[in-house]
């Protein structure tokens, strides 16, 4: 199967439980600083994940594609794909290099690999993407909704058209690579309102502490099918998380079809706080 390789303007406050937040513009210096030595020590737990997997539910055996983030290759999903196929699930890398933005017909590309996966496999395909990654999953489930089961987006900053609210080396390095600003690759590639909920059940996992993209970023408008978890956790560490994984096996082993927000029950209570959603 082809390519899949299957082988500063103001970033509008989140409203949450009624009660506007404060306005945030970027994560602060100290947690970008941060953010290499807090991905070793996610890295390292999730090495450590015995007693976890053994408590996290099995897999239905469909397909999850997963999408690393900007400038990273399949070999930073690595680790997260190995559990997911652990846990019962066909997990496939996304198979195109070095995410280096969109560019040409990447985007087309995508959308034909999910679909024949989908189309191989007999049933709708569930997309998780870290950061740009997660980004181009809501995309493609915009585009061939009846393939897509779900999308799970990790760090995604897709609360902005512009680039605001993402660390400005990020954002610069972004358009070193495509040669165009966050809007420009937005207009040219025919992303409309990326901060729209996709037409498939979407949930965001987001961290206060993320030191590339501002929590506020990467939040699901509240809608009947979508969700936001916090966790805490590094940008760059997401895929290296336990608690993410934790999250991301009990979004994925919902049936088909009956999707429900991640429940905050029992001691969940106690280290996932309720909902909070974009405005």
């Amino acid at each position: 199967m082809s390519a899949m390789s299957l082988g500063s303007a103001q970033v509008q406050p989140a409203v949450g439980n009624g009660q506007p937040l404060a306005p945030q513009f970027k994560p602060h210096m100290l947690l970008t600083l941060a953010e290499a030595q807090r991905a070793m020590f996610e890295a390292g737990s999730m090495l450590t994940l015995g007693p976890l997997m053994r408590t996290l539910p099995r897999g239905d055996g469909h397909g999850v594609v997963v999408f690393p983030g900007f400038m990273a290759t399949d070999q930073s999903t690595a680790l997260f794909r190995r559990q997911l196929s652990r846990l019962g699930y066909l997990s496939l890398p996304w198979g195109f290099g070095r995410n280096r933005g969109p560019r040409g017909n990447l985007m087309a590309q995508m959308v034909d690999a999910v679909a024949r996966l989908a189309d191989e496999t007999g049933e709708a395909v569930s997309l998780v993407g870290q950061s740009l990654g997660g980004i181009y999953a809501r995309e493609i489930s915009r585009l061939i909704p009846d393939q897509v089961r779900q999308v799970i987006s990790l760090g995604s900053p897709f609360g902005t058209i512009d680039g605001e609210g993402t660390h400005p080396g990020v954002a610069r390095l972004f358009e070193l690579s495509t040669g165009k600003s966050a809007a420009e690759a937005r207009a040219e590639h025919g992303f409309g309102d990326i901060g729209e909920p996709p037409p498939v059940p979407s949930t965001a996992v987001f961290s206060k502490t993320d030191g590339i993209a501002s929590w506020r970023i990467c939040l699901e408008r509240e809608a009947p099918t979508t969700d936001n978890v916090e966790i805490i956790g590094s940008h760059c560490g997401m895929a290296f998380n336990p608690v993410v994984l934790w999250v991301v096996a009990d979004r994925l082993a919902q049936a088909a079809h009956s999707w429900r927000r991640f429940a905050r029950t029992g001691v969940r209570r106690y280290l996932f706080p309720g909902p909070v959603f974009a405005p």
